[in-house]
This record gives structure tokens, sequence and C-alpha cells, in this order.
């Protein structure tokens, strides 16, 4: 045992039975990796007990030279512990959150006349900030209703109420479009302008409805003056508010104070959501993007993501929706798997949300990176079918003849999910069993892979048959019976309309289904039809020049140009076999004409 060897193992052997949190160092003593555990001793010798099948565990193992932890009082402590020390160490494998576009918030200026406006910066003294915000077009829609409702200030030009009384500014075209209350040129509307601010605050806030039952009193109170210009004004504006909670309000308003969230992975990406809910309306929203380090479990990641955004949100509720139950719960918090009615709602649209973000990222990602979207599906194959490597090399057979005449087979080549037609390749049948489809898929698939194996070039990593068991038993037959190869190999079953429905794998085959909209399944078609659009056309090329080669080239006396003459005069051999005597002579010559015509009435006589 080597002296790094026996610095972990006498680690192990004192570390206690106690919940806390670990911290592996590399031989630069720079923190690789902080974990939490509700067993310090279990969960950390693990680590070292086994050989394990994730490459970054295995790599994380590999680099660890010295151990520490921290024993704590509860798993709830360790949670906020781990969170706090990733958070300054930053280690190399565990979950971080990936930098992305910096996300608009909503800022009340600190000014003497305040604006409301929308910022991708939060910067310290400015004002009052709100959001950020990450999806949809919340911010604006709110700013678009504030600007509707109250006729506050949006030019940037610094106004102060001294400059006001001495009437140093000149309102603008928003003022003579009613789009600005001119405060500017009347010191007069500044009780009122504050009042208005006040009012924007609390729609920002979520607590709309106050506004409008405040309008609607004001509404009346204008009605019975028989004010009836100012009533209308207010009755406008509480419409307008109407309108809006309308389309923000929940069904169930007795939900308050609440964080929702969702989930939903991608690969090594995770995407979680959160939602805030005050006064029965959603207020703020944020999806933030982790990517997984190690082998975190889904409920590990959903603990972390409720952390991380409640205290990005600076949300204190107590009540929380979550699609399943994360690992770590927090005493102070009252978690609720939603199943049905107002809070199922809500978890609906978390998802939803989480969802469409996970979908603008990875179709972004894919515009910028081809191959990695070709690795993705290939990823997602290999995950469906449990294969045992990336399957970027496929090869992919279909046989085709008519009533076993002219048999040929086809084998097309995708290489990172995309045609490399320059590898495709022809076969034409040379058994006698043209009509035996098996047989002449097992010739095909012998010729194919003894080639490769003499030339010693690469093998594939997954074959498809465009067919199913039959033709599966064909090719493994061959692959690993005759040829001892260990290459898997899929069926694809059809339906009715020859269209590829679920694939066959396994030993016997089992379906496995793919959702119709998958792109592996929209993979799976475009090698279905390539492969057969491949084959079909080598046998109708074949067939043609074996019907041309049998009624003209035989013909004693009649060379290619003589066969362009025919073929372009008449149109092909069958109508030259129906032309007079005189017709062919014509168009041939006298000499060459009877040949023609000589040979065509010696074929019908037989």
């Amino acid at each position: 045992m080597n002296a790094k060897n026996a610095h972990i193992q006498a680690i192990l052997h004192q570390i206690p039975e106690k919940p806390g949190v670990y911290q592996y160092f590399n031989k630069e003593g720079v923190i690789i990796y902080v974990g939490k555990a509700k067993n310090l001793k279990r969960r950390v010798t693990s680590y070292f007990q086994k050989e394990h099948q994730s490459y970054k565990t295995a790599q994380l193992v590999k680099h660890i030279v010295d151990i520490k932890y921290i024993v704590v009082d509860s798993e709830q402590d360790a949670f906020l512990l781990e969170n706090n020390l990733i958070k300054q160490y930053q280690p190399r494998y565990n979950i971080l959150l990936k930098d992305g576009k910096s996300y608009p918030s909503i800022c009340i200026t600190k000014e003497p006349y305040p604006r409301i406006i929308k910022t991708r910066q939060i910067i310290p003294g400015r004002g009052e900030y709100y959001g950020p915000y990450s999806f949809g077009n919340t911010v604006d829609t709110v700013l678009e209703l504030i600007h509707q409702l109250f006729p506050i200030r949006t030019c940037t030009m610094p106004i102060h109420e001294r400059a006001i009384q001495e009437g140093k500014y000149k309102p603008c075209l928003k003022y003579h479009l009613h789009n600005c209350c001119g405060i500017c040129a009347d010191a007069a509307m500044k009780a009122t302008y504050t009042q208005w601010i006040d009012q924007a605050r609390k729609i920002i806030q979520g607590d709309a409805a106050s506004i409008s039952k405040q309008l609607e009193t004001e509404m009346y109170m204008y009605a019975e003056k028989m004010e009836y210009e100012q009533a209308a004004k207010a009755k406008e504006r509480y419409m307008l508010l109407e309108k809006f909670q309308s389309k923000t309000i929940i069904s169930n308003t007795n939900i308050d104070e609440t964080d929702v969230f969702g989930y939903t992975e991608e690969g090594d990406n995770v995407y979680i959501s959160m939602l805030h809910v005050h006064n029965g309306s959603i207020t703020r929203g944020q999806v933030a993007e982790y990517s997984k380090k190690m082998e975190e479990s889904r409920e590990e990641m959903l603990a972390f993501g409720i952390h991380e955004l409640r205290e990005q949100l600076s949300s204190e509720s107590k009540d929380i929706i979550v699609p399943f139950m994360p690992d770590v719960i927090d005493e102070n918090w009252r978690l609720h798997v939603a199943v049905s009615g107002g809070k199922k709602k809500l978890l609906d649209l978390a998802m939803q949300n989480v969802e469409q973000y996970k979908h603008d990222q990875v179709k972004q990602q894919d515009k910028l990176n081809p191959e990695q979207r070709a690795t993705r599906i290939l990823s997602e194959l290999q995950n469906l079918l449990k294969l045992p490597s990336l399957p970027v090399f496929i090869d992919s057979f279909d046989n085709s003849h008519i009533a076993g005449t002219n048999a040929v087979g086809g084998c097309v080549v995708f290489k990172k999910g995309k045609p490399s037609k320059s590898d495709y390749k022809r076969f034409q049948i040379k058994t006698e069993a043209g009509g035996d489809d098996y047989a002449s898929m097992r010739e095909v698939v012998k010729r194919r892979y003894e080639r490769l194996m003499e030339e010693g070039k690469e093998l594939p990593n997954l074959i498809i048959a465009d067919g199913g068991i039959g033709q599966m038993h064909a090719i493994r037959e061959v692959v690993e019976e005759q040829l001892g190869l260990d290459i898997p190999v899929v069926g694809l079953k059809k339906n009715d309309q020859h269209r590829t429905q679920t694939l066959l794998y396994g030993c016997p085959p089992m379906e496995v289904s793919m959702p119709v909209t998958s792109e592996v399944f929209r993979l799976m078609v475009q090698i279905q039809d390539e492969v057969h659009r491949f084959a079909i056309s080598y046998h109708q090329k074949r067939r043609s020049k074996v019907q041309t080669k049998s009624q003209l080239d035989d013909i004693q006396g009649v060379g290619p140009q003589t066969k362009q003459k025919i073929l372009l005069h008449f149109g092909s051999a069958a109508n030259a076999k129906r032309a007079t005597k005189e017709e062919l002579q014509k168009i041939l010559g006298n000499n060459r004409g009877s040949v023609v015509y000589e040979y065509f009435q010696a074929d019908l006589s037989r």
C-alpha cells in the first residue's frame, strides 16, 4: 500500500457515522469536491470500495489525496454548509450554476421623480430592484400596464424640484400625446406622482388586487359627485388592471406566498424553474441551468436548485410546490407534491416554463454546434437501447428484388448521425436464393464484414435491419455465430403503411417504443428511408440494364449508336419491337433496319 492509500485508509477508519460535510483535496491542496451525507463514514467509504462505472467519478477518486470533514447536528445543517462551501470554493467536480445571459429586472430609480425601467444591470444605490425574471415577457407586460395606468415619466433627463419651480424645463412630445404627466413643468403634481409610484410598486410586488379595489372606489366616488370625466378615467384604469389580473391570477386564490418548482434534465444539464406566487398572482419567476459534475440524483439537484433560487429571489415562503420530494427537507419548508387542483395547475405551469427553456437552450446549442446535437441524439438512442457504446457508426441493410429476379442488397452508413454516402455499398446477390430475403441478407452481411475485417477497417457500433425479427436473426447468425463479432443488432418494426413504428432489440427481440416526436424516431425514419431508397434504386438500375440488354444488345450488328437511335426514336425496345419493317429501315437504313426487324420477329415467334 503506497503512502497516499495509507493516508486515505487512515482517514476512512476514523470518520464518524454522523451527518456532516466532506471535502476532497488534490495533490495541490485544492478542494475538488464537496459533499454532504447523513452518514459520513458510509458515504465517504463508498467512494473507495468499488470500481466506478462513471468516468467522472473514477477521475475524481483518482485525484483525491486528502479528505477533511465537518460534523454537524442535522442533515439540514449539512445541506446549508455544503451549499456555502460550494459557492466559496467552486470545486471542479461539484454541481455549478451555469452562467447564462443576465436576466432582466424592474428598477424603481432613486430620483426625486422616479422612473420605472427594465434593466439587466444591478447597480447598488441606483434604486429598488425586483426580479430577475427569466421567462416569457413578464417584465414587458408589467411595465406596459404601469405606463398605461400611470403617466409617469420615461425620459432620462435629471429633474429637480427647484428647476421645475423656476420653469427651466419644457414638456416634450410625450406630454402633448398624453403619455406623460409633464411633472417637469408642474411642481404641484408631486403628491400625485408619488402616489402613482407607490401604486406601481404594489403591482410589481404582486398586490394588484388592492390597487384594483382602490380604483373601483375612486370610480364610484367620482360618479356620485357627478364628475363623470374623472369617473371614466378611473373606470378605464380599473378595466386595464382587471384584464391584467385575469391573465395572471391563479384559479385557487387561497394559494398565497408559495414557491413552485419545475424540473427537467438533458444529458448532464439540469433545468429548474421557480415561480413565486403572492396574493394569488405569479409575481416573479426564474429558470436556472445547472451542470452535473458527478452522479447526483434528481433529488439532490432539486434540493440544490430550491435553495439557490429562493436565495436569488429573496423568497421566504414556507409553502413550496414540487414535482417530487427533494433530497433535503428544511424544517421550515412545507413541501407539497401537487397531484390535483390549483396547486397542480401551478406545477404544470412551472413544468411548462422549464421545458420551454430547455427546448430553447438545446435548440440554440444545436445551431451553434451541430456535432453536439448529433451526439445528444445518439446518446438518447444509446440510453434507450442500453447500448454498450455510443452508436457513432451505424450500418443499415435492405434487399430488393421482383419475384426473385435481379436481387440486390444495399448497405447505407451513418456516421455521427449523418449519412456517409462515400461508404455506401451495393451488392448483387450471387447465390441462387435471390427470392429468399433471409438468405440474401446473410450473404450481404457476410460479404460486408468479411471485407472490412480483411482490410482491417473499423466495424460499426450498431447494425439496423430494415425488417423484423427474421432479418435480425439472419444478421445475428452471420455476425455472431459465423464471424464471432459482438455488434448490437436492431430491427425496425413497421405499421400497415410500412413506416417505422417501434424498435426491436435484444435476444429474444423485444419492442422498444419511441415517441414519434422524438429526434431518435426521426433519425430511425431517416435511416429507413435512405436504405430503402438506396436498395430500390440499385434494383431498378439492374433491372433496366438487364431488360435493355436482352432485347437490343444481343442483335448482331447493333452497336451503341444504333441502340441509341432506336431508344431516342421509339422510347423503348418494346415499342421498337412493334414497329414495321419500313419504320425501322427509315431510322436505321435498309440493311440494319431489316436485321433488327427480323430479330424482333424471330423473338416474337419463340
